[in-house]
C-alpha cells in the first residue's frame, strides 16, 4: 500500500484472506460482510475463523493502519493479492484487493466511497480516480494473474500493479523436501541448481514477469511511476546467497530465483532489500506466518522442514523524485518452524497487528518520498 504524507508517499503489501466469493453486504456494522462457514476441512477453515479475519481485515482496510491491504491466494485459489497507496495527509488509499465493491468503515458504517475495476484473483480498489486499468496477465488454470491501474499522484502519472503469481511447481519446497505440487514429503530435497530450475520454469511466474516488464517498460517510457506488489510464491535471488545456504533448510543451496532476478536485471529495486541488504541479519520472513487462534500443524505446508521465506514484495523503479525512506514487514513477529511455533529472532522491524492476524503470510511496508511535480 501506499501512503501520501505531503510530499511523501508509502507503498504496502499485504496478503488477506479472500471474501470475493462470499459477496455479501449485510447492514450489521460489526460484521460488514455476510460470510457463511466454510466446509470443514477446507482451506478457509483451516486457516482461520472466518468471523474473526473478517474483522481484522476489514479493520485494516477502514481503519487506514499504515493504509490499505491486500490478499493473497491459497494453495487452492480461494483467495488473491493486493496492494495500495494512502495519502496520510487526506486520509486517502489505494488497495490491491479482489472484492471491488464499497465497504463500510468500521466507526460509521458509511460506505468509504472507492474506486474500482473488474478483476479476477487479484485487484485494485482506488480512493484517487482510477484513468485506466489493464489486466497484465489473465487467469488462466489458476496460474496466478497481474493487474494495473493507472492514476495521478501530485501531479506524477504512476502505473501501479498487483501480482499473485503461479503457485505451482513451487521448487523452492522442493529444496526443503516436498513436493512443490502436491506438498507430500520426498524422498530427499533437491538441491541440483540446474533440475531446481528446469522444475521452476514449469510455472507460469517467468511468463507472468515477462507481461508485467513488457507493459512497465512502456510507462518508464513515459515518465510514470511504476510500483509493483505481490506474492510471487517465489523467493528471491537476493535471499538465497553463499551467506545464507546453510539457514532456513536451503540445505546449501546458491541459485539466482527467476523471477526477481529478471526485475533487478530491467532496474527495479526490491523495497525491503535495498533498505536491509543482509539477508542474515533482516530475513524479511513474510511467510509462514502464525496464528495463535491455530494449531501450527493447521497452517503450515512442511511439519518436519523450515519454510520460512520472503515471498512478498514491493518492487519500485527508481525516478529522480522518488525517494525510498523506510521499510518494514507487517504482521506478528512470530512464526511457524518445522511445524511449532517459534518466535522471529531476527532484527528485521515489524508492525504488529492491531489484532488477530487474518493471513498465513505477512506484509511489506515501505515509505518514500515523493516530490510534487509543479506544473509549467
Amino acid at each position: 500500500m501506499t501512503c501520501l504524507e505531503k510530499d511523501s508517499l508509502t507503498l504496502q503489501y499485504i496478503s488477506y484472506p479472500n471474501l470475493e466469493k462470499q459477496n455479501h453486504f449485510t447492514d450489521e456494522e460489526e460484521c460488514f460482510y455476510s460470510v457463511p462457514e466454510p466446509q470443514s476441512g477446507t482451506v478457509a477453515e483451516r486457516l482461520f475463523r472466518f468471523k474473526r479475519y473478517q474483522h481484522a481485515a476489514i479493520q485494516y482496510l477502514a481503519g487506514g493502519h499504515h493504509g490499505a491491504s491486500g490478499i493473497r491466494s491459497y494453495r487452492s485459489g480461494d483467495s488473491s493479492p493486493a496492494t495500495g497507496f494512502c495519502d496520510a495527509e487526506r486520509g486517502a488509499q489505494l488497495s490491491r484487493y479482489t472484492f471491488l465493491r464499497p465497504y463500510r468503515s468500521i466507526a460509521s458504517g458509511k460506505r468509504t466511497g472507492y474506486n474500482s475495476f473488474y478483476s479476477y484473483d487479484s485487484g485494485l480498489l482506488s480512493r484517487y480516480p482510477i484513468t485506466d486499468s489493464t489486466t497484465i496477465f489473465p487467469i488462466k488454470n489458476d496460474h496466478g494473474t497481474i493487474y494495473k491501474l493507472r492514476t495521478t499522484l501530485y501531479g506524477h502519472s504512476c502505473a501501479v500493479y498487483t501480482a499473485h503469481l503461479d503457485y505451482q511447481n513451487d521448487t523452492y519446497y522442493e529444496v526443503r523436501g516436498y513436493d512443490g505440487n502436491t506438498w507430500q514429503k520426498m524422498a530427499a530435497p533437491l538441491t541440483d541448481t540446474t533440475e531446481i530450475l528446469k522444475r521452476n520454469a514449469l510455472s507460469l511466474r517467468d511468463e507472468a514477469i515477462h507481461n508485467f516488464m513488457a507493459d512497465a517498460q512502456k510507462e518508464i517510457a513515459g515518465g510514470s511511476l511504476v510500483f509493483l506488489g505481490g506474492d510471487f510464491n517465489e523467493p528471491s535471488h537476493l535471499d538465497w546467497t553463499e551467506a545464507t545456504k546453510d539457514s532456513a533448510d536451503h540445505h546449501g543451496v546458491v541459485i539466482s530465483w527467476p523471477a526477481t532476478s529478471t526485475l533487478q536485471q530491467h532496474g527495479f529495486r526490491d523495497a525491503y532489500r535495498t533498505l536491509y541488504p543482509n539477508p542474515v541479519t533482516h530475513p524479511g520472513y513474510t511467510y509462514p506466518s502464525d496464528n495463535p487462534a491455530l494449531a501450527p500443524e493447521k497452517i503450515t505446508w512442511t511439519p518436519n522442514a523450515d519454510e520460512r521465506e520472503r515471498i512478498d514484495f514491493i518492487f519500485y523503479y527508481p525516478h529522480k523524485n522518488l525517494k525510498l525512506k523506510e521499510a518494514a514487514v507487517v504482521g506478528p513477529n512470530g512464526c511457524i518452524r518445522k511445524g511449532k511455533r517459534a518466535p522471529e529472532l531476527s532484527q528485521d522491524s515489524f508492525i504488529l497487528p492491531l489484532d488477530t492476524w487474518p493471513s498465513d503470510h505477512k506484509g511489506v511496508w515501505a515509505k518514500f518520498r515523493l516530490k510534487e511535480k509543479k506544473s509549467k
